[in-house]
């Protein structure tokens, strides 16, 4: 190309570029964090009603807010609410202090990010981990109860959630048709070989059949988002040894004592600690290619 013909097509750009330094444009324009208390980080110490109600303790530093601090998203929207099943996608959640709006109402057709994590509720696991608490570290009060006749009702209740994680997925296809879909899974919250009886009040065999079905409904999640075509997040393969049952700095889930060391206060338990939503958070990125 002549050096004539080079100033002339610098000058045409000259022409129509905003004077001062060009930025471009940001990668995602609105966002919006669908999904239960593993989604709003579940937290008694650090709850904020910026979107929600109290009650759906929703943690001012959950994995879905970190998402937009480092994107920079201009619009962000964060529907997740503790206890939130799939139902909750099109119909309000009432808490004793406030209700949350169907959380698809968060969506706009404008909206190009969502993060879901759903599907623990609807399978009743989440309920099922206060069941085990015993005082004798031989009872299998879990397994009695949900394991009968050589069925695992638990197994069950994962498999009838799919259906309805599906049709999230495709309820958030039809109200954001242009929208990048992430699907998360549930961390490992107890260890798959045992537990830690009596820090945590779960006998061995009981520990291990919940860490076996953590297992099944990171499966299960990991089915729905081939299936249906959006990407998955797969955060429990790289939980391991970061459990309930270790120590303070360690691990991402606290046990049974509602108090947490990070960050130091009143938790929920059960739920991902701050070093939990910061790893989720780490993994969204690392699939959106950010991290």
């Amino acid at each position: 190309m002549k050096i004539s013909h080079v100033l002339v097509t610098v000058a045409a750009l000259a022409a129509v570029l905003p004077v001062g330094v060009v930025q471009a444009e940001p990668a995602v324009n609105e966002y919006v964090a669908l999904g239960d208390s593993w989604a709003a980080d579940a937290t008694l110490s650090q709850v904020t009603t910026a979107f929600t109600p109290v009650n759906c303790v929703q943690s001012v530093h959950n994995y879905a807010k970190q998402i937009a601090a480092a994107l920079a998203v201009p619009v962000f929207r964060d529907a997740t609410c503790g206890g939130a099943v799939t139902a909750n996608m099109t119909a309000p959640q009432a808490t004793a202090l406030g209700t949350n709006p169907p959380q698809f109402d968060s969506l706009t057709v404008t909206t190009d990010l969502v993060t879901l994590e759903i599907g623990g509720n609807d399978a009743d696991l989440a309920a099922t981990v206060t069941d085990c608490v015993t005082v004798d570290p031989a009872a299998t009060p879990c397994r009695n109860e949900m394991i009968v006749n050589g069925v695992d009702r638990m197994s069950q209740n994962i498999a009838r959630a799919e259906s309805r994680v599906a049709a999230t997925v495709a309820g958030i296809r039809e109200r954001a048709p242009h929208a990048r879909i992430l699907l998360l899974d549930y961390f490992e919250g107890i260890g798959t070989t045992g537990g830690c009886f009596p820090m945590i009040p779960i006998s061995d065999p009981d520990a291990i059949w919940l860490g076996s079905k953590l297992i099944e409904l990171h499966d299960m999640l990991a089915r729905v988002a081939a299936s249906s075509g959006v990407d998955f997040v797969d955060t429990y393969s790289g939980s391991s040894g970061h459990d309930a049952c270790q120590p303070v700095g360690t691990r991402w889930v606290e046990g049974l004592i509602p108090f947490s060391g990070t960050p130091f206060g009143l938790a929920v338990p059960f739920h991902p600690n701050q070093l939990g939503a910061d790893y989720q958070a780490r993994r969204v990125l690392e699939v959106l290619g950010a991290h």
